[in-house]
C-alpha cells in the first residue's frame, strides 16, 4: 500500500521536478542582474554575523523540492544553535533569536544565501515556500499539489499570509502548541493560496509578487 501511495504522489509531482525554460531563464537572468548589488550585502552580512555571533554563520536545513525530493536550503543563522531544534519557528523560540538575527529577519537579509539555491536550480524566485520534510510526510495530500510548483524564495502566500502566520505562531509557548497551530491553521491556508498561484502563475504575476515583497506591501495583489 505504501509503495502504491508513493507512486501516486511521485506521479503527481513529477511534472514539478523541472521548471519551464522561460522561468529558469528568468531566474538566471535576474540572478545575474542582482548579484553585483547583492554580493556586497551578502559579504558584509556574513562578516557581521561572524564578528557578532560567531560560527556557524549559515543555517542549513533540509527542505523539500517535491513531495519526495529534498535539498539543502541556506540561510544566515539568526538564532543560537540548538541540536534538538525542529519544526516551524514560533513564540517558543523567540528567546533564541539574536540581536543581529532580529535585524536580519526584519530586512530579510537572512534569506540572501538562498540565491545559491536559485542558481543551483533547487528553488526559484517565486513559488511556494519549501516545507520541512516532516510536514510533507504529515500532509502529503496538500503538498503533492503545492510542490508541483518549484518552491521559491517568496511567493503569493508569503506576501498575503506572512503577517497572519507570524501573529498566530507568536502565541505558542511550546513546540507541541506550535505544531498544532502550524499544522491546523497555517498549512491549509497557505496551501490554498499556493494553489491559487499555481492556477494563475505567469512571469507578470511573478514580477508583481517580487515587487510586493521588496516594498513589503502585504495586501491581496492580483485580481484573480
Amino acid at each position: 500500500m505504501f509503495d502504491r501511495k508513493h507512486r501516486v504522489i511521485e506521479a503527481k509531482t513529477s511534472h514539478g521536478r523541472k521548471m519551464t525554460p522561460a522561468k529558469r531563464a528568468f531566474d538566471l537572468i535576474f540572478a545575474a542582474l542582482m548579484l553585483p548589488f547583492l554580493l556586497p550585502v551578502i559579504v558584509l552580512t556574513a562578516i557581521a554575523a561572524l564578528v557578532l555571533q560567531g560560527r556557524p554563520i549559515f543555517y542549513v536545513s533540509e527542505r523539500m523540492k517535491t513531495a519526495d525530493q529534498g535539498f539543502a536550503l541556506y540561510k544566515f543563522r539568526t538564532m543560537t544553535s540548538d541540536p534538538s531544534d525542529s519544526g516551524a519557528s514560533g513564540g517558543h523560540k523567540e528567546a533564541r533569536v539574536t540581536p543581529l538575527g532580529r535585524i536580519m529577519r526584519k530586512f530579510r537579509l537572512d534569506e540572501l544565501p538562498q540565491l545559491l539555491n536559485v542558481i543551483k536550480g533547487d528553488m526559484t524566485y517565486v513559488g511556494p515556500r519549501p516545507p520541512l520534510r516532516r510536514y510533507v510526510e504529515l500532509r502529503p495530500d496538500l503538498y503533492s499539489e503545492v510542490l508541483s510548483c518549484r518552491p521559491g524564495i517568496t511567493g503569493l502566500a508569503s506576501v498575503v499570509y506572512h503577517k497572519e502566520e507570524a501573529r498566530l505562531l507568536k502565541t505558542s509557548r511550546s513546540s507541541e502548541e506550535n505544531e498544532r497551530i502550524y499544522l491546523n491553521r497555517c498549512v491549509p491556508r497557505k496551501a490554498r493560496i499556493d494553489l491559487l498561484y499555481k492556477k494563475h502563475r505567469s512571469v507578470c504575476l511573478d514580477m508583481r509578487i517580487i515587487l510586493a515583497t521588496l516594498s513589503r506591501k502585504i495586501r491581496p495583489l492580483p485580481k484573480i
